[in-house]
């Protein structure tokens, strides 16, 4: 066996990155194994033909504690979206501003029908409720679901439907709501407290960051990991490697997976298509949503109005959000998606030239009641041995942080 630090840290997704960060700047030795070519797990960028392609479509939300704890947002160039969305339904598009920010375009839209003017006064008590107390005080409020929430609430059927249906199925990938009210709560909160960004060069700028902060030689990409041992790993090679503890920082089927766990946590899947277009299909940097709730589409946006970096000079980037992974070719699903778009969009479409699709069967772990308490001490699972991450913690950008944080200081914790 190999010695390769204090501690390892399986997995250089944003927990594991955040984790390992920790760790180095206590003063605490880490290797950092990742099985794929790049760090940042499914926080990442790929750059096809000039185009900057996250893996799946992912948002930044400024007002997380922790990314503006840990991140530079000068340095990541951020770019933010309009705060509202265009909502498509009964065959004509309906914008929805947030009357806090844009209280005249907010006015416009009083009389769509995308949901009842009593719809707006419920916006204003969520809005309320989910800026009381603190962020650990909304974690330990009465949970149900997210369907649940609203319908206590008030909203009317239609603002569900057409409106929180799109959108957080967009967010969440749960069009059904049967996420946790917690992180429903959590989540509007953020939104309503900052903006909606982009990094100029791509979402996986951000774990980028992160990694460039650790020491040379701490991190080894193309490694994968076969299992955990007392006080070490065995790589795919056959290699074994030992340290004083070990922290498993991937996403949920893989930490059970490497535990030797034969039940696999329920997962959110989606999928993700781009298009390169000569003309942009709507003006503005806004999240189209889907209200009818007919079709594979379930939103749609052009990331290069929100950051022109997504697309060469004089080209647009249209990125689809579907929810799941339809039983269907590429071929055959990029013919479905056309064919909806041409409805909401016209012909233009048909010269839309497609890019890449990106099928990810675990987009989100399922996050329904009861949710774990991220702010919940950390523990071993036996001496040495420890999770962060999704597999024990609500998924977010934030919670992965904190998550990885919590944990680098519960093994600091340890070694004292």
């Amino acid at each position: 066996m190999e010695g390769k630090g204090d501690v390892i840290v399986v997995g250089a997704g944003l927990a594991g990155l955040c984790c390992a960060l920790k760790l180095n700047q206590e003063g605490i030795s880490v290797f950092l194994l990742e099985a794929a070519d790049g760090v940042g797990g499914r926080v990442r960028t790929d750059k096809v033909e000039g185009y900057l392609l996250d893996r799946g479509f992912q948002v930044l939300l400024t007002a997380y504690p922790e990314a503006q704890r840990v991140l530079d947002y000068p340095k990541l160039d951020l770019r933010y979206f309009y705060p509202g969305a265009f909502v498509r339904f009964g065959g004509r598009f309906h914008k929805m501003a947030d009357p806090w920010r844009h209280p005249l375009d907010a006015f416009g839209g009083l009389f769509s029908p995308v949901g009842k003017i009593t719809d707006k006064i419920h916006v204003g008590r969520l809005r309320r409720k989910t800026l009381e107390g603190s962020i650990e005080d909304l974690f330990r409020r009465p949970e149900g679901t997210t369907l649940e929430a609203l319908q206590k609430m008030g909203f009317s059927e239609k603002m569900i439907d057409r409106f929180f249906r799109p959108f957080l199925g967009g967010v969440f990938f749960d069009r059904d709501l049967g996420v946790s009210s917690r992180m429903f709560e959590f989540g509007f909160r953020m939104f309503s407290l900052g903006e909606t960004a982009l990094p100029a060069n791509g979402m996986g700028a951000i774990p980028e960051q992160i990694a460039s902060r650790l020491p040379v030689g701490s991190l080894q990409l193309n490694t994968r990991v076969e299992g955990v041992q007392e006080q070490g790993v065995i790589l795919a090679s056959g290699e074994k490697l030992t340290a004083k503890a070990v922290v498993v920082a991937t996403e949920g089927p893989e930490t059970a997976r490497l535990l030797g766990e034969e039940k696999r946590p329920g997962s959110r899947s989606t999928t993700t298509l781009y298009f390169a277009a000569d003309q942009p299909p709507l003006s503005e940097p806004l999240l189209v949503l889907n209200g009818d709730g007919k079709g594979l589409v379930n939103s749609l946006t052009v990331p290069n109005l929100v950051a022109p970096s997504y697309a060469p000079p004089g080209k647009m980037l249209v990125a689809v959000s579907i929810l799941g992974t339809p039983a269907l070719s590429d071929d055959r699903l990029v013919s479905e998606v056309r064919f909806q778009l041409t409805d909401w969009f016209g012909s233009a479409v048909a010269g839309w030239r497609y890019l890449r699709s990106y099928w990810i069967p675990h987009a989100l772990p399922l996050q329904t009641p009861p949710l774990a308490d991220p702010m919940a001490p950390v523990r071993p699972l036996r001496p040495g041995l420890y999770t962060c991450g999704e597999y024990s913690n609500p998924a977010s950008l934030q919670w992965a942080m904190v998550s990885g944080r919590r944990t680098a200081e519960a093994v600091i914790d340890s070694f004292k």
